[in-house]
């Protein structure tokens, strides 16, 4: 990567000294070396930075929308094919799943032929599988469909979440993966309010479809809006170069963690999301379908935790705000659990917003820590995250259908207090590693 990726440069140039006026030089001075050159990474406000972040946002749109496509539907894909939650679940944890098993070699052919590139072959695989779903002949058919359709989608987040670690400066990181995360959560919620509203009206086949055509749209316009790279630098697809930096990741504690804490927000959101149909369908709600994808507009919350994340990392510190995260998701979780429809909707809406914080600001902490490799790094994460939707979509079907809703929200509960604990244990070992460092070495 080129040291403007890697802040190399920032690095050399702190630790040269600077003239200071105080202090009168015992000998001419040489002749100054030329003043460094400007960072031309992009940043909020600058050319092309509005265009970039429009382009990734569409990005997130369709990659959410297609991903998830499936998920307000399955009480109708259920009754469609004759099978029971469990079954239908794995039209979700299915594509989860191809894009969680793929994310890692994309993210090396990232690497090698360029983010864009790789961003752009993957949406346009993806929509073309998307047009082909609404003919699948069975639920078999269905699954192995959207286990494709997450395979070609896997060349989107760890591509995207590395251009913008390479062609954003540092400060404005944070924010620019909150908009990115942000079209993740736009997709999420138009993709499910709209396949809500036309499956109501004509089947759950059409949804499926209208969102393909939609997603056509978004990818044609993330490529011709989104800049070209100019800090990105080929890497090598030779297996053990590649192996080298996944064990170079997977050795950095930090990044354990955080790796985990994604995952595990993702189980409560992939169960949560997955059963809410089945339980707003039944008694005492008994919601049409249309309103039960109008429910999904509560994304618009995480739409706006997202890309407000770098704020609260600013006021909170990262760990403060995975606590935050973490007491938000846990609150809306106990919320959800009333017989009440306006309760249960507050409680969507702490979900979501905790959600959507907590990933925002882990995913941008690892762009931030790692130094090298950081498409592996992004990879290794995203992978993490979708097993943990797969799992949670899975488990919090299975839960649903043993012991209710109540066991759906307790599948999320002991995943929350994963997150506390994990975060817990980088903050023990931050004051460790500050106790270490006050005492003076002899």
């Amino acid at each position: 990567m080129s040291p403007a990726s890697t802040e190399a440069s920032i690095r050399v140039d702190a630790r040269t000294p600077l003239p200071s006026p105080e202090t009168p030089s015992p000998a001419p001075a040489p002749a100054p070396n030329p003043a460094p050159a400007t960072d031309s990474r992009l940043t909020p406000g600058g050319p092309g930075y509005r265009r970039m972040s429009f382009a990734l946002f569409l990005a997130g749109v369709a990659t959410f929308a297609l991903l998830y496509s499936t998920q307000a539907l399955l009480p109708l894909i259920s009754d469609d094919y004759g099978v029971a939650a469990g079954e239908a679940s794995w039209t979700v944890a299915a594509a989860t799943g191809g894009l969680a098993l793929f994310v890692l070699p994309m993210s090396a052919l990232s690497e090698r032929f360029g983010r864009r590139t790789v961003m752009t072959a993957s949406l346009l695989v993806a929509v073309s599988i998307g047009l082909l779903v609404p003919f699948a002949p069975s639920i078999g058919a269905l699954v192995a469909l959207r286990a494709l359709q997450g395979a070609a989608l896997a060349g989107l987040p760890a591509s995207a979440t590395a251009y913008l670690a390479e062609e954003v400066r540092p400060k404005a990181l944070v924010t620019a993966i909150g908009l990115f995360v942000a079209g993740n959560s736009v997709g999420g919620m138009s993709g499910r309010v709209i396949t809500g509203w036309v499956a109501q009206e004509w089947g759950w086949r059409v949804a499926v479809g209208a969102i393909g055509v939609v997603a056509v749209g978004c990818a044609v316009a993330f490529r011709l809006l989104l800049p070209a790279p100019r800090h990105f630098e080929a890497g090598s697809l030779r297996p053990r170069v590649l192996a080298r930096a996944v064990r170079d990741h997977l050795s950095s504690p930090l990044l354990r963690r955080l790796y985990a804490i994604g995952a595990l927000f993702m189980t409560v959101f992939g169960g949560v999301y997955t059963v809410i149909g089945y339980r707003l369908t039944a008694a005492p709600f008994s919601l049409p379908q249309g309103i039960i994808g109008s429910i999904f507009l509560v994304y618009l919350v995480g739409t706006v935790s997202a890309s407000s994340a770098g704020r609260l990392v600013g006021r909170l510190g990262r760990r403060g705000a995975l606590y935050a995260a973490g007491g938000t998701t846990a609150a809306g979780l106990l919320l959800s659990l009333a017989p009440s429809l306006p309760l249960v909707l507050l409680g969507l809406v702490l979900i979501t917003a905790g959600f959507f914080a907590g990933h925002a600001v882990a995913s941008s902490a690892v762009g931030k820590t790692a130094t090298h490799g950081r498409a592996q790094a992004t990879a290794l994460y995203q992978s993490s995250y979708y097993i943990g939707s797969s799992a949670g979509s899975t488990v919090g079907a299975l839960a649903f259908h043993s012991g209710g809703w109540t066991g759906t929200v307790g599948v999320g509960l002991l995943a929350v207090l994963g997150v506390v604990a994990i975060t817990a244990l980088g903050t023990l070992a931050a004051r460790t590693a500050a106790r270490r460092e006050a005492v003076p070495a002899h």
